[in-house]
């Protein structure tokens, strides 16, 4: 009997300073009163995944958020070292996952069904997998345990953007109808775009 193939684990990075946005980013709350990282972190529980959420050392308010919204909470020491290391942080710790969905805490329109078919992909042996809007790849990026090395040998600020341009060839790509992929949340003019969609 073949084995049964291990579920992908969500990886959600806020361990961003959130710096352009003036402070404060991840907790700031939308409309709805709710938390932009709260709404990302259920998007990705909306999907059926485990999900680990990466923050950084000292910030008490979006680690508590964050695990009260049902994820698992590491802390990176050195996260101030940027993105990249965030990543090779969250994926350290769940090293025996049958793959990795790495997700930005400031994407929160991101709808549970695209993030769903880009699991679905890779339980279906995708190598690395990435929804598509109009034409654009956007996020979340979904990559097979193959990279588990690659990912944790990851530094500086670009996450694993050199991994994608590294094997462009094993890129699929899934067409939805879903403008959440590409809407990230940098500065406090990017809300009204939120509200939008």
């Amino acid at each position: 009997m073949a084995a049964p193939v291990k579920s992908p684990v969500a990886i959600l990075l806020a361990a961003g300073a959130g710096s352009r946005f003036g402070g404060g980013k991840l907790l700031h709350p939308l409309e709805d009163g709710v938390a932009i990282a709260a709404h990302a972190a259920r998007n990705l529980l909306a999907a059926d995944l485990p999900v680990t959420a990466v923050v950084r050392p000292g910030d008490f308010p979006t680690a508590e958020l964050l695990e009260q919204e049902g994820c698992v909470v590491a802390v990176c020491p050195d996260a101030e070292r940027g993105m990249g290391v965030s990543l090779a942080h969250g994926v350290s710790v769940t090293r025996d996952a049958g793959g990795w969905i790495v997700a930005l805490a400031d994407m929160p329109r991101i709808r549970p069904d695209t993030i769903k078919r880009v699991a679905q992909a890779l339980r279906a042996g995708a190598a690395i997998v990435a929804p598509e809007y109009q034409g654009d790849r956007g996020h979340p990026v979904g990559f097979g345990a193959r990279f588990l090395h690659e990912l944790q040998a990851l530094t500086g600020d670009s996450g694993a953007r050199v991994i994608v341009q590294r094997n462009q060839a094993l890129v699929q790509l899934i067409d939805c109808d879903d403008p959440g992929v590409l809407l990230d949340i940098d500065r406090r003019s990017d809300l009204a775009r939120c509200a939008d969609t």
